[in-house]
């Protein structure tokens, strides 16, 4: 079977499997987690505490994250110019396409200037940036969509798939999933893909932070799951937003060996572990020697009260989101 073949037929089993409601990520009557994705399980190797706060039980900034929102936008903009032009649409059609929806879609995104978020990244900046960037790649880019059978591009592609163990808890195996982006051929290779957004500097520092790197090990695990095929790593297109200069654009990449790949899931094994085990106890211990590391931990302040009182310090400073609002790597997109 081909690797068209085997990308159609997940995608397809995927598309069925999904329905509107997404169901739940834990083993019914307990609080162990059984589907794990990049984020949630990246959030409980950076702080139990953290995972618990805000994966788990949705506590939020009360205002909405700009980076977020910045990054999510740019990313469906660029997945609607690549299913676009994959599908026979010319390339400024294309752009012409994807920035009326962008306009639509981000009519209510007015972040704060005088913040540095909003300054680098306001609604302005984004179309901007989005434009620049299919300027600079655009239909020349070598590392083109690889398409499905069907003739469906191969963009934002959800993928879950079973483990041989499980949690202790429960009869059921635990299911890793999420979504890639799209899968390119490059010098007559597949390799998944992924978009970064920074208002840092774009040179090897940038990109040392994903090697290693739990989500560029998964992407590249998932890839060849979903493939069928050796991919070797992750092409990471990362775009830096500047004010006074051009926009730049610079492309990566990252490998990952079967060696360590099989490292990964060794370690995963013991990494769930963990997880069930603070599930089971109903206690999340906090690693405070993560607080000040990934930019700065938002519940730092909580934590740093006493634990007879961080429940006040929550609801005065964080919204909790509804379960059906929560994260959840099964909800269908």
């Amino acid at each position: 079977m081909s690797a068209d073949q085997i990308l159609d037929e997940v995608f397809v089993a995927q598309k069925t499997e999904m329905i509107d409601e997404a169901p739940s990520l834990y083993i019914e009557g307990t609080d162990v987690q059984y589907a794990w994705d990049s984020t949630s399980l990246g959030d409980f190797k950076r702080c139990p505490r953290f995972y618990q706060l805000h994966r788990k039980e949705g506590w939020t900034a009360k205002s909405e994250s700009v980076d977020l929102r910045f990054g999510s936008e740019y990313h469906q903009a660029l997945q609607e110019y690549d299913c676009s032009l994959a599908n026979g649409v010319k390339h400024e059609d294309a752009i012409h396409d994807v920035i009326r929806e962008l306009l639509i879609r981000t009519e209510d995104f007015r972040p704060d200037p005088d913040t540095r978020a909003g300054k680098y990244k306001s609604r302005r900046n984004l179309v901007q940036l989005t434009v620049d960037y299919l300027d600079f790649f655009g239909p020349n880019d070598p590392a083109k969509t690889a398409m499905l059978e069907s003739g469906r591009p191969a963009v934002e592609l959800s993928f879950r798939f079973e483990l041989d163990w499980g949690p202790s808890a429960g009869n059921r195996p635990y299911i890793l999933c999420g979504h890639i982006d799209r899968i390119v051929e490059f010098n007559d290779q597949l390799l998944a893909t992924d978009r970064k957004t920074t208002t840092r500097t774009l040179g090897p520092y940038f990109f040392k932070q994903f090697e290693p790197n739990n989500q560029m090990t998964l992407y590249t695990l998932a890839g060849q799951i979903i493939t069928g095929t050796p991919i070797k790593g992750v092409m990471i297109d990362a775009a830096q937003v500047l004010l006074e200069e051009p926009n730049r654009f610079v492309r990566g990449l990252t490998y990952r060996s079967p060696e360590q790949l099989e490292e990964w899931l060794n370690d995963l094994k013991i990494t769930l572990k963990q997880a069930e085990a603070c599930a089971e106890e109903g206690y999340w211990p906090m690693n405070d020697t993560a607080c000040d590391k990934y930019g700065g931990c938002p519940f730092r302040e909580v934590c740093s009260k006493s634990p007879s009182v961080r429940g006040m310090y929550l609801k005065s400073d964080f919204v909790q989101l509804p379960t059906e609002d929560r994260w959840n790597p099964l909800k269908p997109r």
